[in-house]
Parts: C-alpha cells; sequence; structure tokens
C-alpha cells in the first residue's frame, strides 16, 4: 500500500518552483491542474483551486545534522528558529514556510528508525561497513532482515541457499584471522553471517551469490551495516561454523550497526557501461 497528501494552492507555479528547486524535490507526476512532487518515500501533491490549504505541517528528514543545517543555510533568512535539539522527540530540526505560509520542518531523527527508505535509494546508499558500534541488534531485528532473505530467487525455485549466524565472540576472532586485513572487520561486529547453499541446486554459486546480495540489502534498509567478505569458502570457515563441507561459503559479513559512514565514491557513467545490440 502506498499513498501521497495533497494541498489546495491558488500559486501553483510559485508552489511548485519553490519544492523543486528551493527544497529539492524532484516532479514525480505532471496532471496539469495538480503536481506530485517526491523527496525519498515521500509524495506530496499540489492542485490548483480558488482556495489554498495551509494548515498542519510537512516535514522532511535526513540522515544527518549536517544535511539539516545545509537546508537552514538555504532558508535562514525565513526560517523561524535555528536547528536544536527537541528533547521531547530526540529530534534535531527547524521550521521555515512555504511561499502559501505551510510550515515546513526539515529534521533528523536521532533514535534508530524501523525501515523508511524506498528501493531505490536503499539500492543507491548500501555501503561497505568495516566499523561497528558495540549495541547489539535484537532478534526481532534479525527476524525483518531474514524475513525479506525468503525472497531471494533461485534456480528451478529450489531455495537451497541459507545463512549461519554467530555470535560467539572466539569464533568471531578466529573467521577474523582466516584472510588477514581483508577478514579482520568481522573482529568488530556483534554478528557474523555466512551465506551458504547446498549442491541440491544446479547453481549453486550463483543461487549463493544472489541469496548474499539480498542479506546485504536487507540489512541496510534495516538500519544494519555489512561488508562483502569473499573467498571464504574454506575447510577452516565451514568447521568453525558447522557447514557441511560439500556446501558452499560464497562469503562472510559482519552485521551490525554503523560506527562509520561513507560517501558515495565515484561511479561510471551508464554510457561506460551498457551496450545495446
Amino acid at each position: 500500500m502506498s499513498g501521497l497528501i495533497f494541498f489546495r494552492t491558488t500559486r501553483l507555479e510559485e508552489v511548485s518552483r519553490f519544492y523543486l528547486e528551493e527544497v529539492g524535490m524532484s516532479l514525480w507526476l505532471d496532471q496539469g491542474s495538480c503536481r506530485i512532487f517526491k523527496a525519498g518515500n515521500l509524495l506530496l501533491g499540489f492542485c490548483k483551486r480558488e482556495e489554498s490549504e495551509t494548515e498542519g505541517i510537512i516535514t522532511i528528514f535526513f540522515d544527518t545534522r549536517e544535511e539539516v543545517d545545509a537546508m537552514y543555510d538555504k532558508f535562514a533568512d525565513t526560517a523561524e528558529n535555528k536547528p536544536r535539539y527537541n528533547p521531547d522527540y530526540d529530534i534535531y530540526h527547524f521550521f521555515c514556510r512555504d511561499p502559501e505560509g505551510r510550515v515546513v520542518e526539515f529534521q533528523k531523527f536521532e533514535s534508530r528508525l524501523n525501515e523508511y527508505i524506498t528501493a531505490s535509494d536503499n539500492l543507491i546508499s548500501r555501503r561497505s561497513i568495516r566499523t561497528f558500534t558495540e549495541q547489539i541488534p535484537d532478534i526481532e531485528l534479525l527476524k525483518r532482515v531474514f524475513e525479506i532473505c525468503r525472497y531471494s530467487p533461485t534456480s528451478m525455485n529450489r531455495q537451497k541457499y541459507y545463512y549461519v549466524v554467530t555470535d560467539n565472540h572466539t569464533k568471531i576472532k578466529q573467521l577474523a584471522k582466516v584472510r588477514g586485513n581483508s577478514t579482520a572487520p568481522l573482529a568488530g561486529a556483534p554478528y557474523v553471517v555466512a551465506v551458504c547453499c547446498t549442491p541440491e541446486t544446479k547453481r549453486i554459486q550463483q543461487d549463493a551469490d544472489i541469496a548474499a546480495t539480498y542479506l546485504l540489502l536487507a540489512a541496510h534498509c534495516q538500519g544494519l551495516a555489512t561488508c562483502w567478505i569473499t573467498d571464504m569458502d574454506r575447510v577452516e570457515v565451514k568447521e568453525l561454523l558447522d557447514i557441511p563441507l560439500e556446501d558452499y561459503v560464497t562469503c562472510l559479513t559482519p552485521l551490525g550497526f554503523a560506527a562509520e559512514s561513507k560517501d558515495l565514491p565515484v561511479r561510471r557513467k551508464i554510457e561506460e557501461f551498457i551496450k545495446f545490440v
């Protein structure tokens, strides 16, 4: 189920420019007298009418305080206050108004959130994280991650992939030494997950690789961090994690809350990696 919020407006062009050019939303759908704008999972519509609706608060939230501060720099002349921490709601925020006087709030939630990012944002914003906080994800959160992993596609729908999860500190430290610096990030995570597949499928490596990709993306959309570590289909790894020798291990990943953030690295343009035949 999806949805959006509409407001009546007498100044459609001016309001459109504000949310497109000033706030940085994108035009999701142009219906002529009604226009719908998009920012993350927010769909916000305005329809040209003889009177305007200005009640309520339009809130746009960000991942960092720096992003809130950047919006304040843009709207400082019309802002109602400087960005500040609000202990009542555990948020960092400020208010301004759009051209028709609607209250617009820009904020960051200081507490951890349940799943909210869109599929495209999830694909674009996932990063390989190598340092983790001491906070331990609870079992219910892990279940939400693996519930998504149930839908990983497999050859002939055989579903022969599986995940081995450990929080055993002794085993994690041993696993962290298997490939030196490459596996060292495992030592700092509360959990380590091995992504495996049985030979009962004809595409053992492909099925395992896709299952690993689903895990990394599912973890990210639930607010958890991972790092794909390959070349782990080794006897010592299988013995430590009680994995049958005939099964395939495509990777190990640390799993926990990130203690670092990473900017988007330089990516190739689509013209560099797509070929039409």
